[in-house]
């Protein structure tokens, strides 16, 4: 069962406990463990003791995971910690909230690191790529969504040929925690967040409207291009959860779109992200918002007239845990809209 630190912070997920649905109890972890990791062989003879956390999602599965104690860094928060999470990651050190440095990281002395991203961990990476930690004998994961994703475009992102989903992120959660020998906690954990899946879909249900949903993360200028979710990412998820699509028809991870073409895509809903890392002016989702209503050329934008802008957290549009957690933001700002029930 869960420890009641992790027990308070389910509760704080809006989630009930139900003691008659709780999955049967997991094996504890056979060790050695060895897992296949986006085509890497990863084994563990023990469970880690010093994990650093590379991007948000990562560390708050460690966190809901109950494993605090065992996380001696994290580094790439797009957005502040669940609120229900704030008081477990204060104990733990804040390497950066951008891109940490491999000096950073290994100061440290981890002997595992997680990472979300392949801007965090892979070939292409500025902080930290699989042979550097293989010299180092320190074990490397790669958040499992990102190995069905293809690296054929401009970007360390890549594409998507088929549409993301959850599963990712619950085998994701069942191997971290068999990596840590707490599969119990991530099983119960399992179970909840696809009960939410679950009731969010039941919600929406199978009459609601076919609304074109375009996602905007940020962008560094407003004479710039935007920054956007792709159709097959997270935010094509959401569209989708919420029965319509997205507005903006390319397999890019994180296509580039200029002004002119968002126009052109003449969404009905317009899904501005609320970023806190602060980067540029427009990681504000007042000031996207501004911005919207006050161009020449994007206020005349059905979605803007009509005022079809709803705010979700930035980090939602990632495909992670934080993706149900937009989805069911979008669908009460829509309910609210009377866009959907």
């Amino acid at each position: 069962m869960f420890p009641a630190k992790l027990f308070g912070a389910l509760i704080g997920l809006g989630v009930c406990v139900i003691a008659t649905h709780t999955p049967a109890m997991a094996a504890a972890t056979s060790y050695p463990l060895t897992l296949q990791n986006c085509g890497v062989a990863l084994t563990f003879n023990k469970a880690p003791q010093r994990v650093v956390a590379l991007g948000q999602n990562t560390a708050e599965i460690l966190l809901l995971l109950g494993l605090d104690h065992r996380m001696v860094g994290t580094a790439f928060w797009p957005t502040k910690v669940l609120p229900e999470l704030e008081e477990a990651n204060s104990k733990v050190k804040l390497l950066s909230v951008e891109q940490p440095s491999l000096e950073s990281i290994l100061a440290q002395n981890p002997d595992f690191i997680a990472a979300q991203l392949p801007i965090l961990l892979g070939p292409d990476s500025k902080v930290v790529k699989r042979e550097d930690l293989d010299r180092l004998g320190i074990p490397g994961y790669l958040s499992l969504g990102i190995c069905a994703t293809k690296l054929d475009t401009k970007d360390a992102y890549g594409s998507r040929a088929t549409l993301w989903n959850m599963e990712y992120v619950y085998q994701e959660i069942d191997e971290l925690s068999q990596i840590f020998d707490v599969a119990d906690r991530g099983q119960e954990l399992i179970a909840r967040f696809k009960a939410r899946e679950v009731a969010l879909r039941e919600r929406v249900g199978t009459n609601s409207p076919d609304l074109s949903y375009l996602f905007w993360f940020s962008s560094p200028s407003p004479a710039d291009d935007a920054y956007l979710g792709g159709k097959n990412g997270a935010s094509g998820f959401i569209a989708h959860l919420l029965g319509g699509h997205n507005a903006i028809d390319t397999a890019t991870e994180w296509p580039r779109v200029s002004w002119e073409g968002i126009i052109a895509s003449n969404p009905d809903i317009i899904v501005v992200a609320a970023v806190d890392r602060n980067r540029w002016d427009l990681d504000n989702a007042e000031t996207k918002i501004e911005f919207l209503k006050n161009d020449p050329a994007v206020s005349q934008l059905e979605a803007v007239k009509r005022g079809h802008i709803v705010v979700m957290q930035g980090a939602a549009m990632n495909p992670t845990i934080r993706t149900i957690y937009g989805a069911e933001e979008v669908a009460d700002k829509l309910k609210e809209l009377g866009l959907i029930k």
